[in-house]
Formats: structure tokens, C-alpha cells, sequence
């Protein structure tokens, strides 16, 4: 990968754990796991989960931007959930960004994520 780009959001957790936001090699994008954490790390919209959903997808979108795509270029989607029995609610915000452009997606429950007031971490693959 000769052309591989990496991009940081600057979390401190980057340099710890060894990653970084997205990686872009010449027309394709990966999108690390990303949850409702602001720039300061302060929790969006706790206890609601379509909150997080919008807040991770906008968020996310900003950093598409720097790497010259568009949520029109997701061709994948994952959502790694709490509590799947939200999962109706969680599609319908994911529907709010992606009706028109309906990548593939994946929704998974799992038993928790890095903290306990997240309820959702995504990621998305990209084609540019």
C-alpha cells in the first residue's frame, strides 16, 4: 500500500492502542470503530440510543471529508449494539443517512463495549 494515507481524529487512544481513524489506500476507505464521543470524550446522548446512532454517522461524515468522500461512497456498515431489541429504533436513524444510498450493513449485539454508557460503536468500509 504505496499510497496509504492514515488519518487521526487525535484521540490520545491512537497512539496508545495502536490506530488510527481511517485509513484510505487509493480508492477505498476503512473507518475505525467509532462511538458517541465528542472531541473532549464526553458521552452523546446518553441513554439514547438513536442519538448515538446520528452523532457517530455525523461524525464520522467530518472525517470522510478530510479523506475527499461522502456518505454516498459507504458501501458498508456496522453497528455493534447493546441491545438489539433497540435494533428498530437504531435502523431508522441509520435510515435517516443511508435510505437513498443503501450500503450493506450489519447489526450485532454485543455483551458491551469500551464503556458502559455506549450503546453502539460503528464502523464503514468506503469506495471512493
Amino acid at each position: 500500500m504505496s499510497n496509504r494515507q492514515n488519518f487521526s481524529s487525535g484521540a490520545k487512544w491512537e497512539d496508545i492502542v495502536g490506530y488510527c481513524r481511517m485509513v484510505k489506500s487509493g480508492s477505498l476507505i476503512w473507518v475505525s470503530g467509532t462511538v458517541a464521543a465528542d472531541d473532549n470524550g464526553n458521552i452523546v446522548g446518553l441513554n439514547d440510543v438513536a442519538t448515538q446512532v446520528e452523532f457517530i454517522i455525523q461524525k464520522i461524515e467530518k472525517h470522510l471529508a478530510r479523506a475527499g468522500a461522502t456518505l454516498k461512497d459507504v458501501v458498508r456498515t456496522r453497528l455493534f449494539v447493546t441491545d438489539i431489541s433497540k435494533w428498530e429504533e437504531i435502523g431508522k436513524a441509520h435510515g435517516k443517512f443511508f435510505m437513498d444510498i443503501k450500503p450493506v450493513t450489519t447489526m450485532v449485539e454485543v455483551r458491551a463495549l469500551i464503556h458502559p454508557d455506549y450503546l453502539i460503536e460503528m464502523d464503514m468500509d468506503v469506495i471512493i
